[in-house]
Formats: structure tokens, C-alpha cells, sequence
């Protein structure tokens, strides 16, 4: 058995392979050097630089398993792979307080000016009383998408003594001091937005739901690119429709809207949401004795 780790995996799950006796190839394959490597494995592992199309799994003719070490797996055509027999495995949960805890820190770094006020100050100036923000206790939150990431999102935020609004297109069931609202009424009385919400044929938020928040809002996107019309977010920014934004993912990665990243509106990481040490080691460990669990079937 050999299984290709395309995007790598953590120490602990490498070992885990290890002790079952599987091989592995570590490195990052592309394009044609991909589609000529994959019929030699069992099973390929990827996180989010990879995307297993249905050429790749054709031409993967020994394919026993694919596996994403992450949560979504809209970067794998899985429809396909299951019509092939070839289960798809993730992570779902693993990774979830990372990203929430990233969501608060585009909060904080947008409603006090962190980025904004280092980057002055690296110029030489010292602009104090143009920076007056925001506590968090007190305003309220909007969480789009109830499900792993936006209950522990919903929970922080109850944590640090916020009203918490949720809205899910599936029914929401949960002991948590939430109100549970329409998309409209959530993008109307939200303080602080984050979205949780797999990518969609047509951008989740654009042009005509940034007109139903406040000017003083802040929207966060740590879910996937494409979720935010980023045209119509900028342009909102530009108009003061919204006070400021937080985004981990974009449309177009790793070659974001570099007018978005540059905007002093804006609180840009480079989808790192799931990127510590701990969400990686959790990840790695699951996904491995997933991996190994269905190859030893």
C-alpha cells in the first residue's frame, strides 16, 4: 500500500501510516507529473492546494481512497469519485476552533485598528485619536451557517458578552443563547458578521446584501473564496456602506485582489484559518487513521 500526501500531513499522522505499514511520497506533484504519478498510489491525502479533479481520478486506476485533510471537500469532484466507488474522507470538526479564533482576530484587528495603526506607525506617525474603535461586549453578532465553525464562533462570541444572532438554511437546533432570525433581519441588526457557508453557484453576499448592513458593520469570511462578491465588497468599502472587512479566503488564491489586501478597510490573512500547530496535528492524526482504516478494508 502507498498513499501520496500531496500537501503534506503532520508528524503524528505520518507516524500513523507508518505503524500500519504504508508507504508514502511526501511530495507536491502538478499538472501532467501528477496525472503520471497518481496510478502508482492506493490513496491520495490533500488539504486545500490541491484539487482532485475527474481527470485525476481516472487517472488514478488504483485509487482504493481520497482524503482531504480539512473540512470541505469541494476541492475534490466527489460526486465523481463516488460514482467510481472511491470514498472520499475528511476532517469535519478538527479544525473548527482555529478558524473561529481566527474570525476574531479580523474582529479585533478591524474594530481597534491594529494592522492599520502599526502600519501609520511604521511611517512615523502617531495618529491616536484617529483610531477610536470598538468593544465587542455588548454589540452584537450575526453567524451565517450553524454548523462546527459557527457554533464555536457563536460561542465565543456569547463568551465575550455579545447577543448572538443565527441563520442557517437547514433548522437549528441548539441550547445556545442564540436567536435564531432570517438572512435578512441578521444582516440588518448585526454589529460583526461571519460567514460559514460552503461556496455557492452565486456569491452569498453581494451588492444588495451589503446594503442591508449597517455602515457601522464589520464582515468576516473565513469559509471559502467566492462566498463574498469581492467587486461589490469593495465598493462598498469605498462608499462607506460597511465600516470594514476581514478575509481569510479569496476569489482568486493564491493571486488575491491585491486593492482588497491593500485597503485600509481591510484585515487580510492568506488562508490560514485551520493553520496552527494544533488544527494540523489534530487534522493529520484523524484523517490518518481514516485513511488507514478504509485502505485495510
Amino acid at each position: 500500500m502507498k498513499v501520496l500526501l500531496n500537501d503534506g500531513l503532520s508528524q503524528n499522522g505520518l507516524e500513523i501510516f507508518e505503524k500500519a505499514g504504508i508507504k508514502y511520497d511526501k511530495n507536491h506533484y502538478e499538472g501532467d507529473e501528477l496525472l503520471e504519478k497518481i496510478k502508482h498510489f492506493d490513496g491520495i491525502l490533500v488539504r486545500s492546494a490541491t484539487t482532485v479533479t475527474k481527470e485525476i481520478i481516472d487517472a488514478g486506476i488504483n485509487l482504493k481512497a481520497i482524503a482531504r485533510a480539512g473540512t470541505g471537500i469541494d476541492n475534490i469532484d466527489h460526486v465523481y469519485a463516488a460514482s467510481k466507488g472511491i470514498p472520499v474522507l475528511n476532517t469535519p470538526g478538527a479544525n473548527s476552533a482555529s478558524v473561529s479564533e481566527l474570525v476574531f482576530g479580523h474582529f479585533f484587528n478591524l474594530a481597534r485598528y491594529i494592522s492599520e495603526s502599526k502600519r501609520t506607525m511604521a511611517l512615523g506617525e502617531w495618529n491616536k485619536n484617529q483610531y477610536k474603535g470598538y468593544e465587542l461586549a455588548g454589540k452584537t453578532l450575526g453567524v451565517v451557517g450553524f454548523g462546527r465553525i459557527g457554533k464555536i464562533t457563536a460561542g465565543i462570541g456569547l463568551a465575550l458578552g455579545m447577543k448572538v444572532l443565527a441563520y442557517d438554511v437547514m433548522n437549528i437546533n441548539s441550547d445556545m443563547n442564540v436567536k435564531v432570525v432570517s438572512k435578512e433581519q441578521l444582516l440588518n441588526e448585526s454589529d460583526f458578521i461571519s460567514i460559514h457557508v460552503p461556496k455557492l453557484d452565486k456569491p452569498f453576499i453581494g451588492t444588495e446584501e451589503l446594503k442591508m448592513m449597517k455602515k457601522s458593520a464589520f464582515l468576516v469570511n473565513c469559509s471559502r473564496g467566492g462566498v463574498v462578491d469581492e467587486t461589490a465588497l469593495l465598493e462598498a468599502l469605498n462608499n462607506g456602506i460597511i465600516a470594514g472587512a476581514g478575509l481569510d479566503v479569496w476569489e482568486n488564491e493564491p493571486h488575491p485582489n491585491s486593492v482588497l489586501v491593500k485597503h485600509p478597510k481591510v484585515s487580510a490573512t492568506c488562508h490560514i484559518g485551520a493553520n496552527t500547530y494544533d488544527a494540523l496535528d489534530r487534522v493529520g492524526i484523524e484523517i490518518a487513521e481514516k485513511m488507514v482504516a478504509e485502505l485495510m478494508k
